[in-house]
């Protein structure tokens, strides 16, 4: 992985826990859609995000959710804040990861994730609308609650221009009390997908959530006709 020097562009946030930063890399840096970064706290430390912008983007976004105050990620989120504040720069280490987009690839697609690992697959489906991609690509974003969702119509208006995708958000607890209940699929993410599509044997699957989350999705979709050397998830390593 390479050392880079980055400015913070912007913190922003998307909802009460999650942030979108976004970096000025000192100089050009190469990744494939799906990869990670290291966010370097010390030479000891270095905390991985996945990089949620197009390779094709000036700037390096990321989406980054921080639940509880002295956590592992709202250490970096402090961190981030001070940097912004103070002009100064940080460092990542770019690129890792083993389960970024098989770019050369005709199959149909399948992109799931659950919560801020939406930041992984959003990275590859925006650079496959730019490149103009005709497969067939299914995508799915699984939240806890609709307060969760972020950025909904840009991503909506994204996928719209890929000419063969569908874009399914899936809420898993909906409020019965809502002054405008949630109109679209609820429960788990990965049974959505299940019951919307036959099998899976056709598609590249790439999947990004808590570990747990992609455990049992593996072992679900392998048992609805998914091709293991066709499933990518960096949380693979570790299950």
């Amino acid at each position: 992985m390479k050392t880079v020097s980055c400015q913070i562009a912007s913190l922003t946030s998307l909802t009460s826990h999650v942030y979108k930063v976004l970096l000025k890399p000192s100089e050009k840096v190469d990744f494939i859609p799906g990869q990670y970064l290291n966010f370097v706290m010390s030479e000891d430390d270095k905390r991985p995000f996945s990089i949620a912008s197009s390779p094709n983007s000036d700037l390096l976004e990321l989406q980054i959710g921080a639940f509880v105050a002295d956590s592992y990620p709202m250490q970096v989120i402090e961190r981030i804040k001070a940097s912004h504040a103070s002009g100064e720069a940080i460092t990542i280490e770019i690129a890792g990861g083993h389960a970024q987009l098989r770019t050369m690839s005709e199959r149909p697609l399948l992109l799931l994730a659950g919560g801020t690992g939406f930041s992984y697959i959003k990275s590859m489906f925006e650079y496959l609308a730019e490149q103009k991609s005709q497969r067939h690509i299914m995508v799915y974003w699984g939240l806890r609650e609709e307060s969760a969702i972020y950025e909904l119509e840009k991503t909506i208006a994204t996928i719209a221009k890929l000419p063969h995708a569908n874009f399914i958000p899936v809420i898993e607890h909906v409020q019965d009390n809502a002054a405008k209940p949630w109109q679209g699929k609820t429960g788990l993410v990965h049974q959505a997908a299940m019951h919307d599509i036959v099998s899976f044997e056709p598609y590249d699957i790439y999947l990004a959530g808590r570990f747990d989350m992609v455990g049992a999705i593996r072992s679900d979709f392998v048992e609805h006709g998914a091709l293991l050397e066709h499933m990518y998830a960096d949380a693979f390593a570790f299950i």
